[in-house]
């Protein structure tokens, strides 16, 4: 390998979403370099691993039962005081319907990218920009062995809501507190699990946010939190609630965990920007993650496909320009922004509801049939049983 390598396209961060981007740009044509910074794809897991299957088809995503750990008929989602709806695993949201092993499911996506031509290197963290008259023109790696530049028509930041490679563009990621779930997430095994069913729990058990069961089995699961940030008053307070939470539940309370993972999840609205002369920002990156629910993996693989089809275009053209990267910036808002927005305005909302409040909402819910779980549906049938909710939500109506 010489000091200096071209590429079209490097992506940074190989997720979902990078792994996506690279896939399409490389069947497109593009010669592609994929840059993760971990020794393994995959590791460690930051994820509640349920995810819809509607969308897979459409990204080119088979079920494998390599990543697929368990299937559910649905949803239910449990009020302070017990009040509980269910809804169909069609309708449920793009967090139902299958529970993966996330380390696998990564692993996966990884290697559709690598058939379809893009080169991997692991262990392998990107350390800064090259920039030619301000313009950026590749990235700086620092492996375990050597140091080295790779120039290419256009660096992709899949690197994650942190995303550095946005940072040292210039753009602005700063991520406020109250845009900010504090996630903790068990394993665990010796349960009584429902096998059929994804959980959600709400109110104050989860302070601007919701507490999560994803049944790996009849015995296991993925029991987990999310807090708002600007929420929590002490260190460990989330590990708090979650511990509490358990404790007070017979089905849970005998529990054993297999499994500790935690993080942060950007709550936030979509970048105003994701593009400029020779970058991208795609995935978590650009913060197409569902405020509501915080999953990213379908947003992410859905606009990486978008991405790299326009990549693997720009690589036949030979433009990197923003103005040649607009396809990307119009094609991914169309098909995700305009629910990201709501969602986003949503959640500013419903973090101020009470438990009373989510005791009428929910319990209006099980009243009624809604076709989708979605902000638009629920707040329509709460509206039938108690206007008054929803005057603050009248917006988005």
């Amino acid at each position: 390998m010489s000091a200096r390598e071209r590429f079209d396209v490097v992506v940074v961060g190989a997720g979902p979403s990078g792994s996506m981007t690279a896939k399409f740009a490389a069947r497109g044509g593009a010669r592609v370099l994929m840059l993760e910074k971990r020794q393994e794809i995959g590791t460690p897991v930051r994820c509640g691993e349920g995810i819809s299957k509607a969308w897979l088809p459409e990204c080119g995503i088979t079920l494998d039962k390599r990543w697929l750990a368990h299937e559910v008929k649905g949803a239910r989602v449990i009020s302070p005081s017990g009040y509980e709806f269910k809804v169909s695993e069609e309708h449920a949201g793009n967090e139902v319907g299958a529970v993966i092993e996330r380390d696998e499911f990564d692993k996966a996506l990884a290697t559709d990218a690598a058939k379809a031509g893009a080169e991997i290197r692991l262990k392998s963290p990107v350390v800064g920009l090259l920039r030619d008259n301000g313009k950026i023109t590749g990235v700086k790696v620092k492996a375990l062995d050597r140091s080295y530049e790779v120039e290419a028509g256009c660096v992709v930041a899949a690197d994650g809501f942190e995303s550095q490679v946005g940072r040292w563009a210039g753009l602005d990621t700063i991520v406020a507190a109250r845009d900010i779930t504090s996630c903790l997430q068990y394993r665990l095994t010796n349960i009584d699990a429902d096998p059929d069913y994804c959980e959600f729990y709400l109110g104050s058990c989860a302070p601007g946010g919701y507490l999560w069961i994803f049944p790996k089995s009849d015995d296991t699961a993925n029991v987990g939190i999310g807090v708002q940030l600007y929420k929590l008053k002490q260190k460990g307070a989330t590990k708090q609630y979650l511990d509490s939470w358990i404790a007070r539940q017979p089905r849970f309370n005998k529990g054993r965990p297999l499994e500790y993972v935690c993080g942060g999840v950007s709550v936030s609205a979509p970048l105003e920007k994701t593009i400029m002369d020779g970058l991208l920002i795609v995935g978590d990156a650009a913060r197409m993650i569902d405020a509501i629910t915080g999953g990213g993996i379908s947003n992410g693989c859905r606009a990486g496909k978008v991405a790299g089809q326009v990549l693997a275009e720009c690589a036949q053209s030979k433009d990197f320009s923003e103005a040649a990267l607009q396809k990307y910036e119009r094609g991914w808002r169309d098909i995700l922004e305009e629910g990201l927005y709501r969602d986003w305005l949503a959640k500013e909302k419903l973090t101020t509801l009470s438990d009373e409040d989510f005791d009428k909402i929910v319990s209006a819910l099980a009243e009624v049939n809604i076709d989708k779980l979605s902000v638009h549906a629920i707040l329509q049938a709460i509206q039938r049983k108690y206007p008054e909710l929803v005057k603050t939500f009248e917006d988005l109506l």
